[in-house]
């Protein structure tokens, strides 16, 4: 059997450096003789030859590669050469499975971590509220098209969205409203009795309901149930390349999935909040009626006297700009899907999340505006 060995030579080039040639095998038992050897090297570019190499395992392929990385570390040219293909392939496949430098944890500092943190949320931010802004002029340019074009108009899928969203949410939403009108019926009462201003409780109740909670709760109810629908659903698609089948077939995603979504929340959420103000009355009529003995009629004169027109106009005025954002934001985040079914869930999960907030703002934002005008 061959000793293993190694010998450093001059190299013959005019760029000086040096030869580093193997013999005998590199196996695990020589490494520790052969690393010793090497410890120091000439200055200068390094060649080393494993043409009269033997047998080659990892450990000596492990041996190769970090004499490789520290000379490059000390700014010093390494190549290896004479190598049969096996021996090739051992130290690729050992270079590869060694961590590199960047692969090394690097000190952390939790409050550096945490500002980092904070930077990439509100970049992340920033770029989707742009991406968003864009996929709703799509959504007009493509509802202008179609009011050019009404016979573009998918009337089939608009009225199965319109079912959905609107006819099979109205249970849901009016027994939420109702049980809203009993609780703030209750609670007015027991607070307006300490002071014998029970018959004010008419005034809370729909001044609250129609102005702010009916409306307001709808939209929650159906941003909770639709957004989340629409993500699932065209994210679904997305997932099984139907919507790339679309556009390969020159079908228009935005006008064949989203528009028929986004105008049958538009047409039905004023419905769902004209109904969800009805029961909510009801509801707290019923609970004045049994807790203050306030009558129906009584209850139907007061309100008269408790609002004008614009304390109902004022909720339904906001139904279509939420019925907007819920739609937007649904098929915006369901077009977003990644070809995974963890990002279908996070997708689905932030629709909701992002929907009831823009939602609420929006509500601030019309609160304000109709208290600068005097409505």
């Amino acid at each position: 059997m061959t000793e293993a060995g190694v010998t450093i030579e001059a190299a013959g080039a005019a760029g000086g450096g040096s030869v580093v040639r193997f013999a005998g095998p590199m196996l695990a038992a020589d490494v520790s003789a052969l690393r010793d050897r090497l410890r120091a090297l000439p200055d200068g570019p390094v060649t080393l030859d494993l043409g009269k190499a033997g047998e080659i395992d990892t450990a000596g392929a492990w041996l190769v590669v970090t004499l490789r990385r520290r000379l490059a570390a000390e700014g010093i040219e390494a190549r290896v050469e004479g190598a049969n293909p096996k021996q090739a392939l051992i130290i690729e496949t050992v270079e590869k499975a060694l961590p590199t430098a960047e692969d090394r944890p690097r000190p952390t500092n939790a409050f550096v971590d945490w500002v980092a943190t904070i930077g990439a949320k509100v970049h992340d931010f920033g770029i989707g509220a742009v991406e968003m802004t864009g996929f709703g002029g799509q959504i007009v340019a493509c509802f202008l098209a179609t009011l050019a074009r009404p016979w573009r108009l998918r009337i089939t899928a608009l009225v199965h969205h319109m079912q959905d969203v609107g006819l099979n949410a109205a249970p849901i939403v009016a027994l939420m409203a109702f049980l809203i009108g009993v609780v703030l019926a209750f609670m007015g009462a027991v607070q307006l009795r300490q002071f014998g201003a029970e018959v004010f409780v008419i005034d809370l109740i729909a001044i609250t309901l129609l102005r702010e909670l009916g409306i307001l709760m709808t939209a929650i109810v159906v941003a909770g149930r639709s957004a989340s629908a629409y993500t699932a659903a065209i994210g679904s698609m997305k997932l099984r390349e139907e919507i790339d089948a679309m556009r390969t077939l020159s079908l228009d995603p935005i006008e064949t999935l989203v528009l028929p979504r986004v105008l049958a929340l538009v047409l039905m959420l004023p419905l769902l909040g004209f109904l969800a103000n009805i029961t909510g009355l009801v509801g707290g009529g019923l609970m004045a009626w049994a807790e203050l003995g306030i009558s129906p009629a009584l209850f139907v004169a007061r309100l008269q006297d408790a609002g004008d027109a614009w304390t109902f106009l004022t909720g339904m005025i906001k139904a279509p700009f939420f019925a907007a954002i819920i739609g937007l934001v649904g098929c915006y985040e369901g077009m977003k899907v990644e070809k995974s079914a963890e990002s279908l869930g996070t997708r689905t999960s932030d629709s909701v999340v992002i929907s009831i907030f823009l939602i609420i703002v929006l509500d601030a934002a019309f609160a304000v505006f109709f208290m600068e005008v005097g409505v």
